[in-house]
């Protein structure tokens, strides 16, 4: 854990998709579109997982989420060098390496853990604090039998990594025990992957984003938190807790983007970004394959400035042209601003998420994404678009 962060808690979030499967398990946890969002996912053959959080939460209550959460020592533990011990000889635990350049890298990947005291790369850890943060909140377990140790070392470079994954499969009663140890205490986390000889499944996520929480937004705590992609091939089992989670639901992109859009569901503005963003690919196939390839070219930090506008909360983004230029500060300060939004004359460069009110969100975005990503759809309308029209 980076103990030298003082305003943002570092995290890792799991935008976790799956194939249709048409048992009766799977189709009652979807939410029934309207008949509008109807006809615009129909061509999406996959459903992205979200959770809504308990009323009670200090942080967002209300809001549908990805699967995720706060960093834990646990994940960082030098007792996972026991559990890859066949990956030690591994570079980065037989992930893949990013082509970014290391001092562009955001600090939540580019940090030196060995120099903080772990001997856990970031990279590894912050794909441990995922897994497990799904398995604590939705009951879904990304991990891998031991004995496939031989074949995933093979595979790094092969087939392994570009193919979808599924989840492993435990006895409800075994999986319940577990869940409620490892949400006891993170650190059971390793005892189970351990006693049940699995693997947190890290080479099924790729990395997706970098988001970090403006002042002042969503309570008094913020987080510097990594997101990431996994494509699975069929729909899992998943059940709320209870208590930080209160329900589940699975839909597709264009399904969720209307559903908040009629005000039946709150999503914050890094999830409509990305879901935007998703939207791009009705094909779990094109959505896997892209994440996958695009991944080892690396990511951005992301901190929205957030502005005012015509009683507009405006979040402008790295690469607008009213973006604060001191980006190597913009981490420790305040970037927030009270005052209104005035655009110069030339304004062409755009990248900003516009909130009109908790539920009327629009995108603006004339730049080029960098590290090879794909910009989100920006008009609802066009939520169907297929590939041909990219």
């Amino acid at each position: 854990m980076n103990t030298a962060l003082k305003q943002w808690k570092e995290a890792a979030t799991l935008i976790l998709a799956a194939g249709r499967r048409l048992g009766a398990d799977s189709l009652s946890s979807r939410t029934p579109p309207e008949s509008g969002a109807a006809a615009r996912s129909s061509r999406f053959d996959y459903d992205v997982l979200l959770l809504k959080r308990s009323a009670k939460s200090s942080f967002m209550p209300n809001a549908y989420v990805f699967p995720g959460g706060m960093v834990d020592s646990a994940d960082f533990s030098s007792d996972w060098l026991d559990v890859f011990r066949s990956f030690l000889n591994c570079p980065g635990f037989g992930l893949r390496n990013v082509s970014q350049p290391a001092e562009t890298r955001p600090p939540i990947f580019g940090t030196n853990r060995l120099k903080l005291g772990s001997p856990i790369p970031g990279e590894v850890a912050l794909r441990i604090c995922a897994v497990r943060e799904t398995f604590e909140e939705s009951g879904v377990l990304l991990v891998v039998p031991k004995k496939e140790e031989e074949r995933l070392i093979n595979g790094f470079q092969d087939t392994f990594c570009s193919r979808h994954h599924s989840e492993h499969k435990l006895r409800g009663d075994e999986l319940s025990r577990w869940r409620a140890l490892v949400n006891q205490n993170p650190s059971n986390f390793i005892r189970m992957c351990r006693e049940l000889e699995v693997l947190p499944n890290i080479w099924a996520l790729h990395e997706w984003a970098n988001w970090l929480t403006p002042s002042g937004r969503y309570g008094r705590t913020r987080f510097d938190t990594a997101f990431f992609m996994c494509c699975l091939q069929e729909m899992p089992s998943a059940l709320e807790d209870d208590k930080e989670i209160v329900r589940f639901q699975w839909s597709t992109p264009p399904e969720v983007l209307q559903s908040y859009q009629a005000r039946q569901l709150w999503i914050a503005p890094p999830q409509f970004y990305e879901l935007s963003r998703m939207c791009r690919f009705p094909l779990l196939n094109d959505l896997h394959s892209f994440a996958h390839q695009r991944a080892t070219e690396g990511c951005d930090q992301w901190l929205p400035v957030v502005v005012l506008q015509d009683e507009r909360h405006i979040s402008l983004l790295p690469g607008d042209k009213l973006y604060p230029l001191d980006s190597s500060s913009r981490a420790e300060g305040d970037h927030t601003k009270d005052s209104p939004l005035e655009d110069p004359p030339d304004a062409s460069e755009l990248h900003r998420i516009v909130m009109s009110d908790p539920y009327t969100t629009t995108l603006q975005i004339t730049v080029k994404p960098k590290y090879n990503h794909i910009p989100p759809v920006t008009e609802p309308a066009l939520a169907h678009i297929s590939k041909s029209q990219l």
